[in-house]
Order: C-alpha cells, then sequence, then structure tokens
C-alpha cells in the first residue's frame, strides 16, 4: 500500500473515530440515570439532609471527592410521595465518568430509607467552577 493511500486511511480512520466520540458525547446532553421504586403510600419521605448524606459517598475515582463536595449537584427537588429528583453536573463534558456518576448517584440516594425513586439529570447550565467546591474539597484537591 503506497504511503499516500495509508494516510489517507488513517485519517478516515481518525475522522469515524473522531464522529462515534461525538455520538458519545451527544447521548449525555439528556442524560438521566433513574433507580428504586414508589415508595409504599403512608411512608414517610426522606430528609434533604439524609440525600445529602447518600451523595456524599460517590466521589469521583479519579480524584476521590464526593460529587456534593464537588459542588456537582445542583439542585434536589424531594416529592411528597418520596421521589427524588437531582440535577447535577460533571466537571467536563469530556469527563470519562459523565455516564458513570450520575447513576451512582442515583443508586445511593435510591438507597436511602425514605426514597422511592430517584432520578439523576445530567445538566450543562451553568458550567461548573472550582468555585462550586466546599472549603474542605479545595484543600484535598491542592493536595493532589
Amino acid at each position: 500500500m503506497s504511503e499516500e493511500k495509508e494516510s489517507a486511511l488513517t485519517a478516515e480512520d481518525t475522522e469515524k473515530q473522531l464522529l462515534a466520540a461525538m455520538a458519545e458525547q451527544m447521548k449525555l446532553l439528556d442524560y438521566v440515570a433513574k433507580a428504586g421504586k414508589p415508595l409504599p403510600e403512608g411512608e414517610k419521605p426522606a430528609s434533604r439532609e439524609d440525600i445529602i448524606a447518600a451523595l456524599k459517598t460517590v466521589s469521583d475515582p479519579e480524584i476521590m471527592i464526593n460529587v456534593w463536595d464537588m459542588g456537582l449537584i445542583y439542585n434536589i427537588d424531594i416529592k411528597e410521595n418520596g421521589n427524588v429528583f437531582i440535577e447535577m453536573t460533571v466537571t467536563a463534558p469530556t469527563c470519562p465518568v459523565a455516564g458513570v456518576l450520575p447513576g451512582q448517584a442515583a443508586e445511593a440516594v435510591a438507597a436511602v430509607k425514605g426514597v422511592g425513586e430517584a432520578e439523576v439529570k445530567l445538566v450543562w447550565e451553568p458550567a461548573w467552577t472550582f468555585e462550586r467546591m466546599s472549603d474542605e474539597a479545595k484543600m484535598m484537591f491542592e493536595m493532589f
């Protein structure tokens, strides 16, 4: 095979890989993770504090700081029926765990007594910044 043809194939392969990666990122734009099951009627919904405690058990595996202290949780909405809706983000759209962390957060929250169905939606606005981190997380981050 000539060098010119080999170069063309490499460029074509690179373009295919890039398009595939972009398609994967597009899937994350509206990514929603769900866990749990409806809460039995009459059971008291979990407290916000219990949900936050559960979120603190979910850490970014690269930096080992939990999603709450990282400032990745934007909103927690607890319904009267025990269902919990959470909006969270990741540090960047190219974050390698963007498709994993919301699922882990949904599972952790769904395991809390008083939570029915947990839904975690990945959002991109506003963009995450270091300022969103807790002071404790900022100190831990500086250790890395």
